[in-house]
């Protein structure tokens, strides 16, 4: 396969099957093999002399030429005995706590088996009403939304992909205002995207300045009003701070519900691009853009020969899936097959621009978005139809609004993706969004740091006798080609990044596939730092008025912990978090070397000093009497920092004693005495203990405490090696480093697996390094 050593890491590590021991029992080209032919095996069920072996050939080198791959599951499950191939599912919350709960066990059974949900807390009565049936208060949508996050939290552990949600409340529901800010705190609700569901009638009230009703889900009585220019101004306050909610206009999905009769669509899927009915699954593809291209004497072009067998063979694929797929519920496997949607798109949109010398913010690029997508559109609905010839069209077309035309087989056809782990695979850009760095830093496993190049810049730069090392590195400094004196100015207008993409390209690229996509399309506005919050505001009104369905933001560095919280910054004005002045003796302290003193103060309290960059450490194993326990105590030279604890297979406390572990890092990186830590936890007894050689303990607590103080006392003896000093890296902008303010340090966005630049696309948060992704 044509893959580059990063995309095959990626895949090592995220899709093969694994042995008991967690060891890789297939390969790169064995996995392709086994989900050709899971999917192929559909054929036999309407052919009864079909070629299977053919179209399983087809089907491995549609994947393995990298034209076409589908979503995750379907690489991970296929031909597995899991076997549950979908991405997308939405699932309803009635208004009951029977029901409530329900959805609760069934996301988690959809989580346990890689998929992702979507949910409306739209018909759940507001905070505050009367609970009929105990004459109690009911507590609102958002209280319920944090059950469903520490159920994901729960189930997310344990499976290959992160459980992740969706979670959409009307602009009417009386609770808006709290769910609008429910995650201003980004510590709350992680496990959700979530976004408000806006109405036509609310759009023309914030257009003319006027009030709306707020209803009540259950009797649908008027209970309030709003003014709809405050709520549209708080949803852009809060998107602005912290990138969220997005929107979703729901009368706008409706328009397009191709089985009205089946009830309304409330909710999409995580990434919002995939509106379904309650109980409704969809699997996704994406074609790969840049194989489509063909070389002439004047240039690459889009090779259209090529990309129509491409689109019907994965119209084919995905039909398939329908039918192989093993479906989490029953019902789920019922209404999905009475819709068969499916929903191909693309990836490396951008990329191909490249290739053909098309800035992605043009007229030039809009048009090209076009073009690709009206051939994806209309070839894509030509096989569908093909398909309903020979297999039936999908079982509610009578009732649906093609009912008048030619049969289909699927109720939709296109859904424009996030690409994230597919997209690094195939070694493409993501999705339909611009590029968003041209060279970055990547760590590798000996702590070395590389910069990897965009090939394509990287051939051009080298074509034009202008490639070097030194060049690369200003270009990863400054995160752009914008500013780099030394590239010509017709490549810097060609090879424009996210952030040299204004926000209104983004808005009409986003709205130049929508036209010709059935479903929806997942896209992010980047805006710098700087943005402010009319321009915020400004990307929300032109989605409106460009016919998106929805769309949305992420202001540079604004979800991103800050590392200090300081009511003042270096430009003198106060900071957008609202926090107090801290006294001067804090800020005394503060403006002193705080990175090297044993703790840091925030507002007046301890806060542990930060993870270093590098430790050295020790493993060891300790039988305890309900299994083994795996202590890691890692220090640098500042001394012991953290403590890590693993249980074996065999059971144990593993909540309990990683709480320990916690709270032990934390302490020590805070300063407090070592000692006086060994001697809190030292000898606190547990019901199941087992006696031992080398080590005797009582519990995982005493078990910790003779870890640390084994490796204390092997530092005092200079018996262990120092801890070398942390490699200055390449750091890209924005990037925390030593000499930066607090104020600088809170824009940094790193992978919390491999420490890498984080990139926030198509709704979603990815790492292009280790295939980290937020949303699975």
């Amino acid at each position: 396969m044509p893959i580059s050593e990063n995309a095959r890491a990626v895949l090592e590590r995220r899709y093969l099957i694994r042995d008991e021991h967690g060891e890789p029992v297939e390969t790169v080209d064995e996995l392709f093999h086994r989900v050709a032919d899971a999917v192929a095996a559909a054929d036999a069920r309407f052919y009864p002399k079909a070629d299977v072996a053919s179209t399983a050939k087809l089907f491995y080198e549609l994947m393995t030429s990298l034209d076409f791959l589908p979503n995750s599951p379907t690489l991970m499950n296929a031909g597995r005995p899991l076997g549950q191939l979908s991405a997308c599912f939405v699932l309803p919350v009635e208004d009951s706590m029977e029901h409530i709960f329900d959805a609760i066990k069934n996301a988690a059974l959809i989580h346990k088996s890689g998929g992702g949900t979507g949910f409306s807390f739209s018909r759940l009565r507001a905070k505050g009403s009367t609970v009929n049936s105990t004459g109690g208060v009911a507590s609102g949508p958002i209280s319920f939304m944090k059950v469903f996050n520490a159920a994901t939290e729960a189930v997310k552990q344990g499976g290959t992909r992160r459980g992740a949600n969706m979670g959409i409340l009307r602009v009417d529901h009386p609770d808006i205002m709290d769910f609008i800010t429910c995650k201003n705190d980004t510590k709350e609700i992680t496990n959700f995207n979530i976004s408000v569901g806006l109405t036509e009638a609310f759009m023309a009230a914030v257009e003319s300045g006027g009030s709306y009703d707020l209803v009540d889900p259950a009797s649908k009585k008027i209970t309030g009003q709003l003014n709809a220019r405050a709520v549209f101004e708080a949803i852009v306050n809060s998107a602005w701070q912290t990138g969220e909610p997005g929107i979703i206009f729901l009368d706008r999905l409706n328009r397009d519900n191709p089985c009205p009769g089946q009830g309304e669509i409330e909710s999409t899927n995580p990434c919002g691009e995939q509106p379904l009915l309650p109980y409704e699954a969809c699997n996704l593809g994406s074609i790969n853009l840049v194989n489509h291209l063909r070389q002439t004497a004047e240039g690459y072009t889009l090779d259209r020969g090529k990309l129509e067998k491409t689109i019907r063979a994965a119209v084919h694929f995905l039909d398939n899936v329908i039918e192989v797929n093993q479906y989490p519920l029953p019902e789920i496997d019922r209404v999905t097959k009475l819709t068969r949607k499916i929903g191909l798109g693309v990836m490396g949109f951008a990329d191909m621009l490249l290739y053909m010398g098309i800035p992605y913010n043009s007229d030039a690029g809009v048009s090209m978005a076009k073009t690709v997508m009206e051939l994806v559109q209309t070839i894509g609905h030509q096989e569908s139809q093909r398909l309903a010839e020979i297999r039936g069209a999908f079982p509610l077309f009578a009732e649906s609004v093609y009912r008048d035309g030619t049969p289909l087989r699927n109720a939709t056809v296109t859904t424009i993706a996030p690409t994230g782990t597919l997209s690094i695979i195939a070694g493409v850009s993501s999705g339909v969004e611009p590029v968003f760095a041209y060279a970055y830093i990547r760590n590798v496993m000996d702590n070395t740091h590389l910069i990897e190049t965009n090939q394509i810049l990287k051939d051009k730069l080298a074509e034009r006798g202008l490639f070097s090392d030194a060049l690369m590195r200003e270009i990863v400094e400054k995160g752009t080609l914008a500013h780099v004196p030394g590239v010509p100015e017709d490549i810097r207008r060609i090879f424009v990044c996210a952030h040299d993409v204004s926000p209104i390209w983004h808005v009409k690229m986003q709205a130049a596939f929508q036209e010709y996509t059935d479903n929806a399309v997942s896209k992010t506005v980047n805006f710098p730092n700087s943005a402010t919050r009319e321009e915020v505001a400004e990307v929300y009104r032109l989605a409106y008025e460009l016919g998106c369905k929805g769309t949305t933001i992420y202001r540079d560095g604004s979800r991103d912990e800050q590392v200090l919280n300081i009511g003042k910054v270096n430009d003198g004005k106060p900071a957008e978090s609202g926090s107090a002045p801290l006294p001067d003796h804090v800020e005394k302290l503060l403006e002193s070397n705080c990175d090297s003193t044993a703790c840091l103060l925030r507002n007046g309290s301890i806060m542990p000093r930060p993870r270093p960059d590098v430790t050295m450490g020790y493993t060891e194993k300790v039988k305890i009497g309900c299994g083994n326990l795996y202590i890691t105590v890692n220090y640098d030279e500042q001394g012991i920092c953290e403590v890590f604890t693993n249980t074996g297979r065999a059971g144990g406390c593993p909540s309990q004693s990683e709480a320990t572990a916690r709270l032990m890092s934390v302490a020590l990186r805070a300063g407090v005495d070592s000692d006086e830590l060994i001697r809190q936890l030292k000898g606190i007894r547990c019901p199941s203990t087992i006696r031992q050689q080398g080590m005797a303990v009582t519990s995982c607590p005493d078990a910790i405490a003779k870890a640390i103080e084994k490796v204390m006392k092997a530092s005092k003896n200079q018996e262990i090696p120092p801890c070398p000093p942390p490699m200055e890296p390449i750091r890209p902008q924005g990037a925390p480093s030593p000499s930066m303010t607090p104020a600088e340090a809170k824009q940094a966005k790193f992978c919390p697996e491999c420490g890498s630049r984080l990139e926030h696309e198509g709704g979603c948060v990815t790492c292009r390094n280790c295939g980290y992704s937020k949303c699975g």
